[in-house]
């Protein structure tokens, strides 16, 4: 029996920074760029020796990284303890078993904790993203003491991993099922994707040492949407536990805590694209870039006349009405870029460094684009825009002359969610088509 969950990476279009405080919002978009995690038993058979039950072996590993670790986890205080590693351990991946199983034993009867027992004697995490293998910079000329060259987009890779470990796990242990379709879960106050967020929420920030705001864990948990964090006190009995507080206890003061999260359903309309783009060296202050911010006011017009092309097959009072309200949208993406821009000065800190500036401008006044600016807490990692029906590929090729990668990843509405498989045996989709599978 395995079980294969996956939860999307994310993209804060607003409320950088001032998300950390309620009651302000974000909107933030999950993306068809997932994490995948599979759970599945270690063993063929159960082991006769009778001292097993005080313990179970569980085995993560990371094809994509070249990682594996072995760990011993003690049924009776529900923690882990590392026997062997081939490189640095995960700390969102240990925290996640450790509070998973222990949701497990706070949240099934008595009879079938036996049966938990025998699955744990089991047990496997495997997290296998389903793209090929990332390569590797030699820190000594002898090629040893490695690490992984990974770029950083800003897109929650550890959310979306701890997210989608933890629904692996509670889907395994048989906390949840999320198997049920929508409208099972929306009579059931979707209590099963309720119990992942708790729980990934709290391994995430146990494992990072602070309390976030939390959007990336819901994003990957519920998918895209508007959202308002909750109140960091609702996991103060975790960071009691760090303290040697008993794991069971902590996790059922969690599950029945307040959390007072709030989050209302957003996705992009039908015909409007999410466009990342990961910036190379120096490539937004190139001339070509330059001068199309200059020629700012003339592409405005075009603007106007792709919204007009945009909206044909509506009526002329809706025209009216949606061209105001994106046009509002475009007018409030300029104030919040400049209001980050001055907060970045005061704090001495490039949010939005000059070159970011140039180029979303420049993406800006481009034909199509609605809006463009930097994800969520800024920085030289990323830029996105999102473009009206099919303008997407005049930003790309612009954004490419200017040493711009654009990255294959689009809005994908859905949060975390179960596969039927492997990833890694599957065909590849029409949404990842540029991407090599091994």
């Amino acid at each position: 029996m395995a079980v294969v969950a996956s939860a999307p990476g994310k993209v804060l279009m607003t409320g950088g920074y001032l998300i950390l405080e309620r009651p302000n919002a974000g909107l933030v978009l999950s993306t068809n760029a997932r994490f995948y995690a599979i759970v599945k038993p270690l063993y063929g058979d159960l082991k006769p020796d009778s001292w097993a039950w005080s313990w179970t072996d569980v085995k993560l590993t990371s094809p994509q990284l070249s990682r594996e670790s072995m760990y011993k986890l003690s049924l009776k205080n529900l923690l882990l303890q590392c026997v062997s590693s081939s490189d640095s351990r995960n700390p969102f991946v240990e925290q996640v078993v450790q509070y998973s199983v222990a949701a497990a034993h706070a949240s099934l009867d008595e009879s079938k904790k036996e049966s938990l027992q025998k699955l744990l004697l089991l047990d496997t995490l495997a997290s296998l993203p389903p793209f090929a293998s990332i390569t590797f910079n030699a820190e000594e000329s002898n090629g040893e003491n490695c690490k992984p060259e990974v770029a950083k987009t800003g897109l929650g890779s550890s959310a979306a991993m701890t997210t989608a470990v933890v629904a692996a796990l509670l889907q395994y242990l048989g906390v949840v099922d999320l198997s049920s379709s929508k409208e099972q879960q929306q009579e059931n106050d979707s209590r099963g994707l309720d119990i992942v967020h708790i729980i990934a929420q709290t391994a995430h920030c146990i494992a990072q040492g602070k309390v976030g705001s939390g959007f990336d864990v819901a994003s990957a948990v519920y998918g895209s949407q508007r959202y308002v964090r909750f109140s960091p006190e609702v996991i103060s009995s975790a960071q009691v536990a760090m303290m040697g507080a008993p794991l069971q206890e902590v996790i059922l003061e969690i599950l029945k805590g307040k959390w007072d999260h709030e989050r209302t359903k957003f996705s992009l309309p039908p015909l409007m694209n999410l466009l990342l783009g990961e910036p190379g060296t120096g490539g937004s202050s190139t001339p070509s870039m330059v001068g199309a911010v200059k020629n700012g006011k003339r592409l405005t017009l075009k603007i106007l006349g792709h919204l007009e092309k945009w909206m044909e097959q509506t009526t002329e009072q809706s025209q009216e009405a949606i061209t105001k309200a994106l046009l509002g949208a475009r007018d409030a993406m300029l104030k919040i870029r400049c209001h980050m821009c001055l907060m970045g000065k005061a704090a001495g800190v490039p949010i939005e460094p000059e070159s970011q500036t140039q180029l979303l401008d420049a993406t800006m006044n481009m034909e199509g684009v609605l809006l463009a600016g930097v994800p969520g807490a800024g920085g030289f990692d990323a830029v996105f825009s999102v473009t009206l029906g099919d303008s997407s590929s005049h930003v790309i090729k612009s954004w490419s002359s200017s040493n711009i990668l654009a990255l294959l990843v689009r809005e994908d509405p859905r949060g975390v969610s179960l596969e039927s498989a492997d990833p890694r045996t599957k065909e590849i989709t029409s949404s990842i088509s540029a991407v090599r599978i091994e």
